[in-house]
């Protein structure tokens, strides 16, 4: 891999929001727990090669890493920044049978039949061309080797589906988990993808959030997708978008505060022997 790689405007304001994002990205609790829990379901076991896809800070390929043993763990991001957070903490846990690469997932050039197995944790949906994506992987792993990828729920993060539901309504459309986030959809992109012995869990990691922290997602959620659809709106849509926002936030909050559906699938699956 290079130590600098081509990406068009989409991927690059991928790399620019994480970038931005990475001396914060180890403050959440959510990408800590799906990692572990994607982890667990590979049951992933000693000698191992495996490839960690968009590994962000390293939380899948710490883990792995330190359960392979004289295995090796390769992890690549096309975020610099990411990367560099997740070097340091490799470094200080002395993790010599690990390596992380600046690379694109959807392009990488590494060997057909290399790996026992691959992963990818909160970052599927990102990829431009999924089922091309996953073909790759294909090649990439060796007969009977395992991929296991987390993707959101269709129904996950109820205060992005409010800002989309508000957004439709000025004919700017996104949802990175329309076409993937049932276990349907899951299931068939991986079969087309040549995989087979496809499982599906769903697990639930939603939580309540205050009213005020749900107002505040405005911005944050139209940041994490590409392009921000906040900036097709003229100023006066955007007030007008934002308080119908904040109307339909305040409907669904309780006393317990308003809940934030955290429905999260983990499909594992193989190449055929």
């Amino acid at each position: 891999m290079n130590n600098q790689i081509n990406l068009d405007d989409y991927k690059q304001q991928i790399v620019n929001t994480y970038n931005d994002r990475s001396h914060k990205y180890d403050e959440s609790e959510w990408h800590r727990k799906i990692a572990y829990c994607l982890v667990e379901y590979a049951q992933i076991s000693d000698r191992q090669q495996v490839l960690d896809i968009a590994t962000g800070t390293g939380h899948v390929a710490l883990k792995v890493a330190q359960i392979v043993g004289d295995g090796h763990v390769v992890a690549v991001d096309i975020s610099p920044a990411m990367l560099d957070q997740a070097r340091r903490k490799a470094e200080k846990l002395s993790l010599s049978n690990l390596e992380f690469k600046l690379a694109d997932a959807e392009a990488l050039n590494f060997s057909n039949n290399s790996f026992d197995c691959i992963l990818c944790a909160n970052a599927f949906p990102l990829m431009t061309d999924r089922l091309a994506a996953l073909r790759l992987w294909h090649k990439l792993l060796k007969p009977n080797g395992l991929i296991a990828i987390h993707v959101p729920g269709d129904r996950a993060f109820t205060v992005g589906i409010v800002l989309q539901n508000v957004l439709e309504k000025y004919d700017v459309k996104f949802s990175a988990n329309e076409s993937i986030g049932t276990v349907e959809k899951c299931a068939d992109l991986l079969t087309n993808a040549g995989f087979v012995a496809i499982k599906i869990s769903t697990q639930q990691y939603g939580n309540y959030i205050t009213l005020e922290q749900a107002k505040q997602r405005w911005t944050i959620n139209s940041s994490l997708t590409f392009p921000n659809p906040l900036s097709q709106l003229s100023p006066q849509q955007l007030a007008k978008a934002q308080a119908e926002y904040d109307t339909q936030l305040e409907a669904l909050a309780t006393e317990q505060g308003i809940w934030n559906d955290g429905t999260s699938l983990f499909a594992i699956a193989r190449k055929p022997a």
